[in-house]
């Protein structure tokens, strides 16, 4: 990859880490355009998809959007917790859990290709009560 791609993925990531939030891809070419100005669309899902195939960022298949990964071990799939009051995204690995559901497949002659665990809910913050403790 050449510089120029080098600079746009440094830009996006530091735009995902930036947000607690996940961004769709225009929200991150909105982003974009307060700090760099103009840029086209390919542009930016170029360097969505470079990122994501060096597990740096994750995209949440339910909200066509991203988020920065949180966790250094890129070799197991996370489950991510996506809380649908305040939109906080939790990053969790668990490959007990993984290897458990690969498994439960390749009974049924299913052969995964990837895993997606994306699980909707409402965050301890936002839990009447739960804040607190």
């Amino acid at each position: 990859m050449g510089k120029r791609g080098d600079t746009w993925q440094a830009a996006v990531l530091e735009i995902l880490r930036a947000r607690s939030e996940p961004l769709s891809a225009y929200g991150v070419i909105e982003a974009l355009h307060g700090v760099k100005g103009r840029i086209a669309p390919p542009t930016v899902y170029r360097a969505l998809a470079a990122l994501q195939s060096r597990g740096l960022i994750h995209r949440l298949e339910s909200l066509n959007a991203y988020v920065a990964c949180a966790c250094d071990e890129h070799n197991h799939p996370p489950i991510l917790s996506i809380c649908d009051d305040c939109g906080n995204v939790e990053e969790n690995i668990e490959p007990d859990l993984v290897a458990q559901l690969t498994s439960l497949l390749d009974k049924t002659g299913f052969e995964a290709q990837r895993h997606v665990i994306e699980v909707h809910g409402v965050c301890a913050a936002c839990v009447p009560g739960q804040a607190s403790r």
